[in-house]
């Protein structure tokens, strides 16, 4: 029969066995406090207000080859100066948030790359059909042009994907979580409080038919 362990000698073996579990969810916490330093911002934000005019922005298509920072350019173009130079910057590999409010109601998630809350993206494509003349979009805060275009082909979204390759849209949009997702009335102005986080998808559903519901009451129609 072997001599019972010295004191403290157990103690030390569990602290070997379980040392390098404790060194890998420290890493796995500083990165998490680092990610959530880098959406979320020092006054708080949580996206924009409700009745906010949705900043103008248009950023290149993940699925093309287009490349370039996001044109937020708040100045006026054309005569009269009735639209910015960002909403006048459009073309087939141009997602151009002006474009998509002028038509309809408008979902708009920001996402990191295909991290997990790229997930939004599945639920966003499930209910494209259920709501006709809503345009759902999507922005990827920087990220890997191919990871996207992959992430697009396989989750097979009908609806455009840019990507904001300096993350300029973070500060414009006041993101702080990932992902976030604006919902607007048809000429850009912002209904209700953004989803921050990914909500179940019957809350989803549930945003988009008070969008609906809100924009009929505007005078909006999906045949109009």
């Amino acid at each position: 029969m072997s001599q019972p362990d010295r004191p403290g000698q157990f103690d030390r073996a569990i602290e070997r066995r379980y040392g390098r579990w404790v060194g890998a969810l420290a890493i796995v916490i500083l990165a998490l406090i680092t990610l959530n330093t880098v959406l979320t911002k020092p006054n708080g934000a949580a996206g924009l207000a409700p009745g906010a005019a949705l900043p103008p922005f248009a950023v290149p298509l993940a699925s093309g080859d287009l490349r370039g920072a996001a044109n937020v350019s708040t100045g006026v173009s054309g005569r009269g100066g009735a639209k910015s130079r960002a909403c006048a910057v459009r073309g087939p590999r141009i997602l151009n948030i002006c474009a998509l409010y002028e038509s309809g109601p408008l979902v708009l998630a920001l996402f990191i790359d295909a991290s997990g809350c790229a997930r939004i993206l599945t639920d966003m494509q499930t209910l494209v059909p259920q709501f006709p003349g809503v345009r759902f979009a999507a922005v990827s805060i920087k990220g890997d042009r191919g990871a996207l275009r992959a992430l697009v082909h396989k989750q097979g979204l009908s609806f455009p994907v840019g990507i904001d390759e300096e993350g300029t849209l973070v500060a414009l949009y006041k993101t702080a979580s990932c992902p976030q997702v604006t919902f607007a009335y048809p000429g850009g102005v912002t209904q209700g409080k953004a989803l921050l986080l990914r909500p179940p998808l019957a809350t989803l559903r549930a945003r988009v038919e008070e969008l609906v519901a809100g924009s009929r009451a505007r005078g909006w129609s999906p045949g109009a």
